[in-house]
């Protein structure tokens, strides 16, 4: 199956702007301003699963979460979001610059939830910050 890998376009910068909205949006007005920092971003996604207010068949909800903790992966690991094109469809994703690392973020956490697992966000940062950098040296 062929990977055609791009730059993101208008309409794919304003889907995954609109998906941070709604998880910054959780925010009262006056601490918007958190989401800019890592764990600001990490602490709002354990908030929002935490306590519920986001349940399994919120497919679209959860995958804002997931764009969120991909925001949060780019911060740490300094990873760009391009667009994956294949068979299945049409997908943002995050690439390690100079390898043929990719991470698909948006699903990372929707996936998890809707097989009834419980998320610790700070556990699954931590994982996939080490799968990223042992993918790292193994692509090099």
């Amino acid at each position: 199956m062929e990977q055609i890998i791009a730059e993101l376009k208008e309409p794919d910068l304003a889907d995954l702007e609109a998906k941070r909205d709604w998880v910054r949006n959780h925010y009262e007005h006056h601490a918007v301003h958190k989401y800019a920092d890592l764990q600001g971003k990490l602490s709002l996604l354990d908030a929002i699963l935490s306590n519920g207010w986001v349940n399994a068949e919120e497919t679209l909800k959860l995958q804002c979460l997931g764009i969120t903790f991909g925001d949060a992966l780019s911060q740490h690991l300094g990873l760009s979001w391009v667009i994956v094109e294949d068979s299945y469809g049409r997908d943002p994703a995050l690439s390690l610059t100079g390898t043929t690392v990719l991470i698909f973020p948006q699903t990372m956490i929707s996936k998890r939830v809707e097989d009834g697992e419980a998320v610790d966000v700070f556990d699954l940062f931590n994982g996939t910050c080490t799968a990223v950098k042992e993918a790292a040296g193994n692509s090099a």
